[in-house]
């Protein structure tokens, strides 16, 4: 079987009182899925305004991964098939920073 799809990612970025948010937005044509990310910046830092784009817009498609691993592993299980171990780790950045 052969088939071609066009899934669309569009990513939001807003930056106001040195926090930087990010979502991204996953439409396959029949379902759409947002992921949240954020960043801030350490006020002893010097302020680079790409690295919380960079940092916040990561997190979000990190975000957007796992939901749609959870939906695969969902629609596996819903046909009989095993799933994928999902690997925790730590995470990158500062904690509180991180959604």
């Amino acid at each position: 079987m052969t088939r071609t799809l066009e899934w669309t990612v569009g990513l939001e970025l807003v930056e106001e009182d040195g926090r930087t948010k990010a979502e991204a937005h996953l439409n396959t044509g029949t379902s759409t899925l947002t992921g949240h990310g954020s960043a801030r910046c350490n006020p002893t830092d010097v302020d680079v305004p790409a690295i919380g784009d960079e940092l916040a817009a990561s997190r979000a498609m990190r975000d957007l991964a796992g939901q749609l691993m959870r939906e695969a592993n969902r629609d596996m299980e819903a046909v009989g098939a095993g799933t994928v171990p999902q690997h925790t780790g730590p995470g990158y950045g500062w904690p509180e920073a991180v959604q």
